[in-house]
């Protein structure tokens, strides 16, 4: 059995020399090396700016999506993203284990598993796409998947239906970096509130900043604003365009007697969101992008071209113990799990 990196090196095919995250093209042969997981793929949870971003593209089409996922990974090696950036992650059974495979977590072959790190990152092969579930952001498939020792996963929970756990899995990041941030009193905006990852911010950053703070939860649609409405984590719902900055700060100045907040987390699918979060941040206040629709150069230069000075956190999908934190942040809640179990099981 062939020798590898812990990190992955000896699948990149192009440019040699990189990691796999940053490679172009990974070598998806699912012959394993000696530090490698084979998994046998049930679904692909897409990230939320890639899906939107494809379903665009094939103008809600299908096929014509199956076809632009199936490319991806033809050309790629890894369903990553060439327009957005971004993958996904992905559940399914443990089939084979290297002999020098040195996982964190205990596991065997029969195990079901989520990978927390990005299908970015992760060679896949596809064998057939079997269906696309549009709401859920999911991709049913026949596929093979490679992890690495340096790579991250869950044992998905039994108490939780597989794809439920994978969609809580996918954004676990966020509600847990949302528990680092948040003091007790402090006012917070959730840009994208009603989405997967913004109602747990939302809850998360209400339980954190507690009854003398003030938690907003900012959306677009008519549903996403009614769920944070019938939750009731929320002290304010705002329903305004988060492409739109002056919208947004007005909206903001109006639920905080002009204060603005003092953490901005944004969770939204789609780009140009950037503005509107840092106009709605306090001078001297953050914001936590956790979108990866997010541009990081729109979002420096945008803060210098307004003068504002607010320190700017870039969303990192990985937060110690975060997918321990983000399940049992839903056992704790009827509501959010009542919520996600009608969207997402």
């Amino acid at each position: 059995m062939k020798e590898g990196c812990i990190f992955g090196t000896h699948r990149v095919l192009e440019p040699v020399g990189t990691l796999p995250q940053a490679a172009w093209k990974l070598d998806n042969d699912m012959e394993i090396y000696d530090n490698e997981l084979l998994i046998e793929v049930d679904t692909l949870n897409i990230d939320s700016a890639s899906f939107t971003q494809i379903k665009k593209e094939a103008n809600h089409d299908v096929a014509a999506m199956e076809k632009i996922i199936l490319g991806i990974v033809a050309q790629r090696g890894k369903h990553h993203n060439p327009v957005t950036g971004s993958g996904g992650m992905l559940i399914g059974k443990v089939a084979a284990i290297g002999p020098k495979w040195s996982g964190k977590t205990p596991i065997k072959v029969g195990d079901c598993i989520a990978t927390l790190v990005s299908l970015a990152l992760t060679p896949l092969k596809i064998h057939k796409i079997k269906e696309i579930y549009m709401e859920k952001e999911q991709v049913a498939v026949d596929a093979e998947a490679v992890l690495f020792s340096s790579g991250i996963y869950s044992v998905l929970p039994k108490d939780m239906a597989p794809k439920l756990a994978l969609s809580i899995l996918d954004v676990a990041g966020a509600p847990a970096q949302t528990a680092n941030l948040v003091r007790p009193g402090q006012s917070v905006l959730v840009i994208g509130g009603g989405g997967k990852a913004g109602m747990l911010c939302v809850y998360e950053a209400k339980r954190r900043a507690g009854i003398n703070g003030k938690v907003m939860g900012l959306d677009f649609g008519d549903a996403a604003c009614e769920r944070m409405r019938q939750m009731g984590h929320a002290d304010v719902v705002i329903q305004a365009d988060a492409t739109d900055p002056l919208a947004v700060l007005q909206a903001v100045e109006a639920a905080t007697e002009k204060e603005l907040a003092d953490i901005v987390i944004n969770c939204v699918n789609i780009p140009g969101t950037e503005i509107g979060s840092i106009m709605a941040a306090k001078d001297g206040g953050m914001v936590y992008f956790f979108s990866m629709a997010t541009s990081f150069t729109n979002a420096a230069l945008g803060a210098e071209g307004i003068g504002k000075d607010v320190s700017l956190l870039i969303g990192n999908g990985y937060c110690k113990g975060h997918a321990a934190f983000v399940l049992q942040t839903l056992r704790e809640d009827e509501s959010l799990m009542t919520t996600f179990r009608k969207l997402y099981e």
